[in-house]
């Protein structure tokens, strides 16, 4: 069900599903512990495999920060020269740090994730080879989620997957798509894209009934990573919700922030805020049936939106004191 049998892998895939305690029947799907942290791997381990088969010397992604991370570890694993654009002063410092320590050729560009993008686009792809969510062979790698997610559970009656530049959730749905057709999946789930409020061109032109987005110029969200007002592959996501019977909903950061909070606390998943809204939806719309929320990355790859609280105290008396009044 994939098109390579081997090649560039750090062991990515395999991720846990996590039954949640904050709701019934939620389960949660934690692409956190691939290699790098979230569920690009997957697509990234496939997208690299195919350019040095190709015979490219070189490799090339725009990103909110994700990306970046994951195209640099496995372009290192590969023996390729990796160049990530990226939106100066919106990208999360830990995925930085990653892209970087990785190796790669780091290129800061004015604006946000969108322009990033039309530079690789229009520029980019004469010279490199290019390993957005607009390669094929990334959402192939990246269908493996619905194969696990089969494996442990059957099919659930919805799947919600937070949404930015929209490869992901039409991956999924063309992992179960395909296990329907072999005849395993007889009921296929609604697909539940989420987006956050202010970075939400699909879900609120599908409030308003309408068949294209409402593209955002300047998104603005606390999730780094679906901070994106121009999604690509945005037909894809559409055609997945459609075809599915399901919806798209968009979720406030306070939402979010809650969501990450909450299964932190109470389930021990730490969710990057992106992750995390898939969980605000799950939260929101309390569905019946069985659903699982696809948490698409680690918390420490945003580490700077956390707030923490510390109690510092003086001596040993002072902590036995605590103690005692726990």
């Amino acid at each position: 069900m994939l098109p390579l049998g081997s090649g560039i892998s750090l062991g990515e895939g395999g991720t846990p599903l996590v039954e949640s305690s904050l709701s019934s029947n939620l389960y949660i799907k934690f692409e956190g512990t691939n290699p790098t942290g979230s569920f690009k791997d997957r697509g990234m381990a496939l997208g690299v495999t195919v350019a040095r088969e190709s015979r490219a010397e070189k490799v090339i992604v725009a990103s909110t920060g994700n990306t970046a991370a994951s195209a640099a570890a496995y372009a290192a694993r590969a023996g390729l020269k990796c160049y990530v654009l990226l939106p100066r002063g919106n990208v999360a410092r830990g995925k930085l740090i990653q892209a970087a320590l990785h190796g790669a050729e780091i290129i800061m560009i004015n604006g946000f994730f969108d322009t990033a993008l039309r530079y690789v686009l229009e520029h980019g792809t004469k010279y490199a080879y290019p390993l957005n969510s607009f390669n094929p062979w990334r959402l192939e790698g990246q269908k493996t989620i619905a194969f696990e997610i089969y494996e442990e559970l059957g099919c659930p009656d919805y799947v919600i997957v937070p949404v930015g530049n929209a490869g992901n959730i039409s991956a999924i749905w063309k992992g179960f798509r395909e296990l329907g057709e072999l005849g395993l999946c007889r009921k296929l789930p609604r697909m539940v894209g989420v987006q956050a409020e202010g970075a939400a061109p699909l879900a609120v032109a599908w409030q308003r009934g309408l068949k294209s987005p409402l593209f955002v110029d300047k998104p603005k969200t606390i999730a780094s990573a679906i901070r994106i007002g121009r999604p690509i592959n945005w037909p894809k996501a559409m055609a997945a919700v459609e075809q599915s019977g399901g919806l798209f909903i968009a979720v406030s950061d306070s939402e979010i922030a809650e969501a990450q909070r909450l299964l932190a606390s109470r389930d021990g998943i730490g969710a990057e805020p992106a992750g995390a809204a898939s969980v605000a939806a799950a939260l929101r719309l309390k569905v019946s049936g069985t659903v699982v929320a696809v948490v698409t990355g680690h918390a420490l790859k945003d580490p700077d939106v956390i707030e923490i609280s510390v109690r510092e105290i003086k001596d040993s008396r002072e902590l036995l004191l605590l103690l005692e009044g726990a």
